[in-house]
């Protein structure tokens, strides 16, 4: 390897001199590489000098009120990670109770960040939530009382505007034991039998329009309600109490899918089909339902669970049938028999191109893969193409342009056709790209069929659309 490549071993040949006196001179003009150099200076004192020059640096960050615009966002980012290095790699190992604290404020440290950057991304957002996930190890390590730390945990949950505590007992649940949880709980029930109270600076309009949004017309109970459920759930799943689990839950919500599927799926794994069963079939199922393929999921699992096969089998295929999902469609083909399962595939795609939403079937074919039967859909029923699908249509094309580029193509047109026509002008420039990709392609193609060749389609292009000059000018 040449002795130019930039490795470690390279590098630890330059010398220490050498390396610090490049530091120093890549550092200049830079606040994230001193900032850094500056704490693994402090780390080489000890943890708890490193300890207090990040007290020092989320005191700062807590205090700061400037925007973060799109240009300074990845400092941000990079800065809020070090400060979490600096916690859990570095300070945790030999102070871990100390780590613990600076962790709590680190994560106390995201509604003020949050209100002062654009997270659309979720990346700042990431960086807090893997944070979290720390607590886990770092928890069981430190020196804690239990009871300050029920109280401190319950108070967080009451004040978690952003949810930078979502999950927050389950991860500290080992920490708590089993006398802290059960005191957690007893502090939970207390709170739900207090009467709700509107933080009295609420203006009468806004309180207005928050129980207008609530699902019972009073804000405030319902939040009450919310917290307390998410509560004593988290307590429940850490002291694997499936009964009390599921008890949060009113019959109004278990007439929802996906909540009488969660549920099931609980009562299953305790060996309560029967009982699993008679959860679903009381959820209302009506059109599309939110849930309806957790729904299903948990229902063949329940009738392969009483070995009703043939039931699960049927339900299969009526789903399969209805949505086009290729995942029921596998499943009831692994459970039949060699040549049994190649002819109710080839049933299946028949199904499939005959289906009458031709975008759900195109997705089944790429999903499946069978590109082959894509392009055949496409060429045979082009007319009914939505150029406006284009999150569909794109990816589609880019799939079948090297073995099937005649149905690239006609997907390519169809969104063309569809920005010109409808003057989405925002369009355009993928249109123009499209445009280009016809024109790749198109030697590849010996045969049009009948579809007219680029050229005749280019000619028609322009004269339906030559007013189109903001269009054109993109074509190159």
């Amino acid at each position: 390897m040449s002795k130019k490549t930039l490795n470690k071993d390279n590098l630890t040949a330059l010398g220490a001199k050498r390396l610090a006196d490049l530091l120093l001179e890549v550092s200049t003009g830079s606040a994230d590489i001193k900032r850094r150099l500056r704490l693994e200076l402090s780390y080489s004192v000890g943890a708890t000098e490193l300890a207090r020059d990040v007290r020092k640096r989320l005191v700062s960050l807590r205090k700061s009120t400037s925007f973060v615009g799109w240009r300074k966002r990845k400092s941000l980012i990079k800065d809020l990670t070090t400060q979490v290095d600096m916690i859990t790699e570095k300070i945790a190992p030999e102070e871990p109770t100390e780590a613990f604290e600076l962790l709590w404020q680190f994560t106390e440290l995201a509604p003020s960040v949050y209100e002062r950057v654009d997270d659309s991304r979720g990346d700042v957002g990431d960086v807090f939530r893997s944070a979290a996930l720390r607590f886990e190890d770092i928890g069981p390590r430190a020196v804690l009382d239990s009871t300050a730390l029920v109280s401190r945990v319950w108070d967080a949950l009451r004040d978690n505007g952003y949810g930078e505590f979502d999950g927050i007992i389950g991860l500290l649940a080992p920490t708590m034991g089993e006398e802290g949880l059960q005191h957690l709980k007893d502090l939970v029930e207390t709170y739900n039998e207090m009467p709700s109270e509107e933080p009295s600076d609420d203006h009468e309009a806004l309180q207005f329009l928050r129980d207008l949004r609530s699902d019972s017309g009073n804000y405030a109970s319902d939040r009450k309600d919310r917290l307390t459920k998410m509560c004593l759930q988290e307590i429940a799943e850490a002291q694997g109490d499936t009964a009390a689990y599921i008890a949060q839950y009113s019959e109004r919500d278990l007439e929802r899918p996906k909540i009488a599927a969660e549920v099931a799926q609980l009562l299953l794994s305790q060996g309560q089909a029967n009982d699993a069963l008679k959860t679903l079939t009381g959820a209302h199922l009506t059109g599309r339902a939110i849930g309806q393929r957790e729904w299903d999921a948990a229902y063949i699992a329940c009738l392969i669970a009483l070995g009703r096969i043939d039931e699960a089998q049927s339900h299969r295929w009526e789903r399969f049938s209805e949505t086009l999902n290729p995942d029921p469609l596998r499943d009831y083909l692994k459970v039949l028999p060699d040549f049994d399962d190649i002819e109710a595939e080839d049933t299946a795609k028949a199904k499939a191109f005959d289906y009458e939403d031709l975008h759900l079937a195109l997705i089944f074919f790429l999903d499946w893969p069978d590109l082959s039967c894509a392009a055949r859909l496409i060429e045979t029923r082009a007319d009914e193409l939505d150029g406006d699908f284009y999150h569909i249509l794109t990816p589609a094309a880019e799939a079948l342009r090297e073995k099937y580029p005649l149905a690239a193509v006609l997907l390519w047109r169809a969104m063309i056709d569809h920005a010109l026509t409808e003057g989405r002008s925002t369009r355009y420039g993928h249109a123009a790209d499209h445009l280009m990709d016809c024109v790749s392609v198109d030697e590849e193609i010996g045969n049009y069929g009948p579809f007219a060749p680029h050229l005749s389609y280019l000619a028609d292009l322009h004269t339906r659309h030559e007013r189109k000059t903001s269009f054109w000018r993109k074509v190159h």
